[in-house]
């Protein structure tokens, strides 16, 4: 058995073993030092805060583990503990800064437990540990991750706020030496002073004082220290779409691009990207929040793949980032799964309309050829053009409709969305709008302008739906008006098949309604139905289902079950329905903004009168 491998049949098996392992993997001794990082963190936080814990019972597991008896050694467990939770992480995923933090901490613990606690046990805890990082040092190789300055006002914040809660335990945990019955309000104010070194309005009996004091202290430097090491620390930033990059891309597209729905969505210029060897296939990728995140199939000959796949894995396990791929058609999960050893899960189906089978006429299409008649007999009018046919001075009037109508300052889509309408380099792209003549077309910026929908080349014979957006005011059903008119205009066009909206967990709202279905079925289903109430899952099943689709299946690929949540996150995060970044409150409404991705080298209504919501994660812009 042999494996082709960038048009190579020779390769044997042992080849394809090589990839498997050279991909990500959760090995052991990370895991283990960054849980044991964590532990021993709590413990010792537990230790500096609160005196009977180190007094109890459990005075001998303490004894093995770092932290100090007195008023200095209390803030040395308390400094000890926090900087050993905020390495774990990194070392868990293999950080080479995390682990040379964490070489120098620990002999620096080890040393304190002996000068303030003689602690020999304590101390060899530490040097073990200390060995079994250096002892497999060549696990801890993982590059940075692309970060700003804004990871420094983050860290105050958090930090702040994680001292000042830490603070206020450490006040009040001393409750038989406090000299009268200090408000809340005079412990918060203790804190405050406390993190800045000033003494503050509660008073203690004997060493509680220095001990509180001390403790505060080290929090406040913590927080301070931090901070001005992120701020100052060389920034890795984040990749973009080359000029090359994209012009690379746009050949195999040429060559390639009938072959996947979501391949022109490869070129969003807040993308990176991996060739393979060849340079005849391509994986482009954003990085959110340690998942490296492909979306659709590579680009480029299916031959070819496997080298780019292999490009993708080497870089995910040399930053220690979560390999996943969002919207992959089958013969890509194939592909991937076979390559890499990874899973696959059916996520959904993606709508196409064959443009030779389509027809208003029948009982199956009766719904959306009233509703076409009603509104084109009130004045609407529809015209389907290509981007390049269009004048400039329209072209800029439907950025702005578009920019404007979008109904939340994020914009939303990374898997099946472009991000930009009308770029010179687009100009096979389609753009279909609904106009109508009437009073408020003479006062509005966009004139007669009501509803917008955009396509983006699939191929030489198709289009991709990329978003639809409708003017407020617009009659119900402006987006079944544009689809039909888009898929009469077809033929003139060229084009013979049309991709619509992606559908999630489709195939569990099909059968969960049919009749028979079991009960695990039918409660998956309701809850399904649940979610719709906040996310578009139910309705744009609904919506795509008017169109007679033929319905093809998408996967997401991922490495354990346990990544499922922090993908699906991370997904959230690059389809723009979670925005963890800092606010900028001046910047302009509509204005373009960047997402960032990583490499080191609500939504017009689903059906008509229905409310806004957003689209489930994963559907991109197009029904944003």
């Amino acid at each position: 058995m042999s494996v082709t491998v960038d048009g190579d049949k020779s390769a044997s098996v042992p080849t394809r073993v090589r990839r498997v392992l050279r991909g990500p993997r959760a090995e052991k001794v990370p895991a283990l030092v960054g849980t044991a990082c964590t532990f021993i963190g709590l413990v010792d936080i537990a230790a500096g805060v609160f005196p009977r814990f180190r007094a109890s019972r459990f005075h001998d597991l303490v004894e093995v583990l770092p932290g100090t008896l007195g008023p200095l050694s209390a803030a040395l467990s308390l400094s000890a503990g926090v900087l050993l939770l905020l390495l774990a992480h990194g070392l868990k995923r293999r950080k080479r800064r995390a682990w040379r933090a964490a070489v120098v901490l620990l002999p620096a613990g080890a040393v304190a437990q002996f000068l303030y606690r003689h602690s020999v046990v304590g101390v060899l805890l530490s040097l073990a540990l200390l060995a079994l990082l250096l002892s497999h040092r060549r696990q801890f190789a993982a590059l940075p991750d692309p970060r700003g300055r804004w990871r420094a006002l983050a860290n105050f914040v958090l930090m702040g706020a994680g001292s000042l809660g830490l603070g206020l335990l450490v006040v009040s945990a001393h409750p038989g030496k406090v000299v009268g019955d200090p408000s809340l309000s005079d412990r918060l104010e203790h804190v405050l002073l406390g993190l800045v070194g000033v003494e503050g309005p509660v008073a203690y009996g004997g060493s509680v004082s220095w001990t509180v004091g001390y403790s505060l202290g080290a929090l406040g430097l913590l927080t301070a220290v931090t901070t001005i090491y992120l701020a100052f620390r060389p920034e890795h930033p984040v990749a973009r779409l080359t000029e090359d990059d994209e012009a690379r891309l746009r050949e195999l597209l040429a060559r390639h691009g009938g072959r996947d729905s979501l391949g022109h969505f490869a070129l969003r210029r807040d993308k990176a990207v991996v060739f393979s060897p060849s340079g005849k296939a391509a994986v482009t990728y954003r990085v959110v929040s340690g998942v490296m995140l492909a979306s659709g199939d590579p680009i480029g000959d299916v031959e070819a793949w496997p080298g780019a796949i292999e490009r993708f894995m080497d870089e995910a396990r040399a930053h220690s980032w979560t390999p996943a791929v969002m919207g992959c058609s089958e013969t890509g999960g194939q592909v991937w799964t076979r390559e890499t050893g990874l899973d696959a899960l059916e996520l959904g189906d993606e709508a196409v309309v064959d443009v030779a089978d389509f027809s208003l006429s029948g009982r199956a299409m009766r719904n959306v050829r009233q509703m076409v008649k009603r509104i084109e007999r009130n004045g609407y009018e529809t015209r389907v053009r290509r981007a390049r046919d269009l004048p400039d001075e329209e072209l800029e009037h439907i950025r702005r409709a578009a920019a404007d109508w979008r109904g939340t300052d994020t914009e939303r889509g990374f898997s099946m969305a472009l991000g930009r309408i009308g770029d010179p380099a687009d100009g096979d792209a389609v753009i279909a709008t609904a106009h109508k003549a009437d009073e408020s077309a003479e006062t509005s910026p966009y004139g007669d302008l009501k509803a917008i929908i955009h396509f983006v080349p699939w191929g030489a014979d198709g289009m991709s739906l990329e978003l639809m957006r409708r003017d407020r005011s617009a009659d119900p059903g402006m987006n079944e008006l544009l689809i039909v008119a888009a898929l009469q205009a077809a033929p003139q066009l060229r084009v013979a098949r049309v991709s619509l909206n992606f559908a999630m967990f489709r195939s569990a709202l099909a059968r969960g309604e049919r009749l028979g279905a079991g009960p695990v079925l039918r409660v998956w289903r309701g809850l399904l139905v649940f979610l719709s109430r906040w996310f578009q899952i139910e309705s744009l099943y609904k919506f795509n289902a008017k169109f007679q689709p033929r319905w093809e299946p998408r996967f997401v690929v991922y490495r354990s079950t346990r990544d499922l949540p922090r993908i699906g996150f991370a997904a959230m995060q690059a389809e723009g329905f979670v925005n963890l970044a800092p606010p900028r409150p001046f910047r302009r409404r509509g204005e373009r903004r960047d997402r960032p991705c990583a490499h080191v080298a609500p939504a017009p209504p689903a059906g008509p009168g229905a409310p806004p919501a957003p689209a489930a994660p994963g559907a991109g812009a197009r029904a944003a």
